[in-house]
């Protein structure tokens, strides 16, 4: 810590001892001793107080991650969800505009089904392909005159 060696504390000893003398020696190093503890003291609240500091900083920055990726993640979900609304509105579009030509355009069915009384065939097929059995009207039968 201050880098004193054993024979440099030997004389710090010797001088304090003939300064100070022996009866007032254990009073002397009591008194530095308190000092010396408050000193370890103030250390260790400014060591706290800092760690604290860095702690509520470190946080801080956390916090600011945190709302950055949640920021990402919502604008990453609205695309996404912008995406799959689109998609849905073309394919709805598509259905509606597939649904309006079915409507307007004579189906298949109607062809095929209007096809053996316009033409005066018997063997008519429903929309499956299966004959379609016809009845026949009677003719009106005549009186013999």
């Amino acid at each position: 810590m201050f880098d004193i060696s054993w024979s440099e504390l030997l004389i710090l000893g010797v001088v304090t001892l003939i300064f100070v003398g022996p009866k007032e020696l254990p009073v002397f190093l009591r008194t530095i001793g308190k000092y010396v503890g408050m000193v370890k003291r103030q250390a260790s609240e400014f060591r706290e107080q800092f760690d604290t500091a860095m702690r509520e900083a470190e946080l801080d920055q956390l916090r600011k991650d945190m709302m950055l990726m949640k920021s990402d993640v919502e604008s990453s979900v609205r695309t996404a969800e912008r995406s799959v609304q689109s998609e849905f509105d073309n394919v709805k579009g598509e259905f509606e505009g597939a649904k309006r030509e079915m409507d307007t355009s004579p189906s298949e069915t109607q062809k095929i089904a209007e096809a053996p009384s316009a033409s005066g065939h018997t063997d008519a097929h429903d929309a499956d392909g299966l004959p379609v059995q016809t009845t026949a009207v009677p003719e009106p039968i005549k009186s013999g005159a």
